[in-house]
């Protein structure tokens, strides 16, 4: 970890973090979870009406000053979805989704490098020994971003909410890959020091690389949700959006990963897929019987509440999304160890299925629950 500069991976709270013991995954098991992404996003991709109608961007809950970004990413092959996370159940009938992290997915330094890293330092890491082609993907999912906008300058700013020290180590793991895949002109900084401009010759986003240094930049990545900057700026959302419409910067994840990453839409999955295998019944009603109940954007595991068959709610993870629209989805049982910590996987998408990595956690995951590396067996 020291060689390659990752300090943070093996800082104290990291080592605390991640699990001292890694889940045994079979081949067959691995391979199943990763068909299951795979199948779930040519799904989701499926599922959006075209045109897209204004009933089901409200249905969705997307911010209105949003729409016209949606759109025109959606329409435009140009906008690249570079990634996303999705949360899987492993149930005795297979797995299942439990939500797709699509616009600001994190726990790539845990999955792509620090799982890896474990099972070297235990002397079990060989090219075999685990399903993490992460890296790699996310490197060919950068160039083909490029190679889509070959007309726009390769420099690429890296952005994320200020004081987060977690969100700064993702996009450290995406400026490599980045890197890996030509884009020579990089540069990471929060999102409060970027620098937005739709006038005259300063048209387009800037960031000072080194004091009294500003330089233009035509990619950006944000690591800023999509609906949190339609809320909280929406100036700043207005000119993001027209600086896309006039191809002056490339954003992603698009604006159109709003879409699948609103768990409305696996109420609509359900809705057009009815019964499938790799879902569960949700919807935008209260279900009978047992299920959770959780907001359409909400985050890190925050105001989700378990309904009981009687109709009881259990407590409810504390948390600031409780006014948003709710999902109530049907409850899946989360295999458990002898400790009775619960286990979900996560199989990240970069232009397909490419790397797992598990949570646990005794009661509900949340973005504090233990990481967990996996060795196939």
């Amino acid at each position: 970890m020291r060689t390659l500069g990752w300090e943070w991976a093996i800082e104290e709270a990291c080592q605390n973090y991640v699990a001292r013991e890694a889940v045994q995954l079979t081949e067959a098991g691995a391979e199943m979870l990763l068909e299951a992404a795979d199948s779930l996003y040519d799904m989701l991709v499926e599922s959006i009406p075209d045109p897209i109608p204004d009933e089901f961007l409200q249905r969705l809950a997307i911010p209105a000053n949003l729409w016209e970004a949606v759109r025109h990413s959606w329409n435009d092959e140009r906008h690249w979805h570079l990634y996303g996370r999705f949360d899987l159940a492993l149930t005795p009938e297979g797995p299942k989704l439990l939500e797709f992290n699509a616009d600001t997915a994190t726990s790539l330094p845990e999955t792509a490098v620090v799982q890896w890293a474990s099972l070297v330092a235990a002397g079990q890491g060989n090219e075999d020994s685990q399903a993490n082609g992460l890296f790699e993907c996310l490197e060919d999912q950068f160039r083909h971003w490029r190679t889509l906008n070959i007309d726009r300058q390769a420099t690429l700013l890296l952005v994320y909410l200020p004081g987060s020290a977690e969100d700064e180590a993702n996009c450290a793991v995406l400026a490599e890959a980045a890197r890996a895949a030509g884009f020579a002109d990089l540069h990471i900084c929060p999102v409060d020091d970027m620098k937005v401009s739709v006038a005259g010759e300063d048209r387009g986003i800037w960031a000072e690389t080194a004091p009294q240094q500003w330089q233009k930049f035509d990619f950006l990545f944000k690591l800023v949700p999509w609906e949190i900057l339609a809320e909280e700026e929406p100036e700043l959302t207005a000119d993001l959006t027209q600086l896309q419409l006039t191809r002056d910067v490339v954003i992603a994840n698009p604006a159109y990963s709003l879409l699948f990453q609103s768990k409305g839409l696996l109420a609509h999955l359900w809705d057009v897929f009815p019964h499938h295998p790799l879902l569960l019944e949700a919807s935008l009603a209260p279900l009978p019987g047992h299920h959770v109940r959780k907001p359409l954007f909400g985050r890190e595991g925050q105001n989700v509440a378990e309904i009981e068959p009687d109709g009881r709610m259990t407590a409810e993870v504390p948390g600031e999304f409780g006014q948003q629209p709710q999902l109530y989805q049907r409850w899946a049982e989360l295999p458990a160890d002898a400790q009775g910590r619960l286990y979900q996987a996560g199989v990240f998408w970069a232009g397909e299925a490419c790397a797992i990595g598990f949570r646990r956690e005794a009661g509900v995951i949340t973005n504090l629950s233990e990481f967990v590396p996996h060795v196939l067996v």
